[in-house]
């Protein structure tokens, strides 16, 4: 069984960063190798995957969830994997994310995909692509519910936005 643990502090508040990780189905935006997940209930995620050419789909289930602290959970079949993401206030603006998975590789490709430490490589990346990714939207667009507005461009400052000119 292999373990990895990594950690980014994010430019959000606390609840922002939370809110963020647990929108599963916009990790394929920031996770490399993340072709899809769904979430078919509220403890229920189905992932589509490939990783060191293996593609893999599978189900997992989340096992603890305390806003705003953590989100655990397991994969339902095999190969074993299961993990914790915690989030740290370190202030008002500041949160520390950190990822704790453990997993067992499965055949030739993935024991030396382990070996070579791609799967560690990818989560560093993955969890630096999330820091990119959750302070480029910035934590005044966040929607309740942890909806974030869809992906487009934003005018510079000293031009204003396209559309009709507002009624004063």
């Amino acid at each position: 069984m292999s373990t990895i643990e990594h950690s980014v502090d994010v430019s959000v508040p606390i609840r922002v960063a939370y809110n963020q990780w647990t929108q599963f189905e916009s990790f394929p935006e920031f996770m490399e190798g993340v072709e899809s997940v769904k979430q078919v209930s509220d403890t229920l995620t189905e992932w589509v995957v490939e990783i060191a050419g293996v593609r893999r789909e599978f189900q997992a289930e989340i096992t603890e969830q305390h806003p705003d602290e953590r989100v655990a959970w397991r994969g339902t079949d095999s190969p074993h994997h299961a993990g914790v993401v915690t989030f740290h206030r370190i202030d008002e603006a500041t949160t520390k994310v950190t990822l704790r998975m453990e997993y067992d590789p499965e055949g030739v490709v993935e024991t030396v995909g382990d070996a070579l430490q791609i799967v560690r490589l990818r989560i560093r990346n993955d969890m630096e692509r999330f820091k990119s990714f959750i302070e480029s939207r910035g934590g005044e667009d966040f929607r309740p519910g942890g909806a974030l507005p869809p992906p487009g461009p934003v005018p510079p400052r000293n031009q204003p936005p396209e559309g009709p000119a507002p009624v004063l």
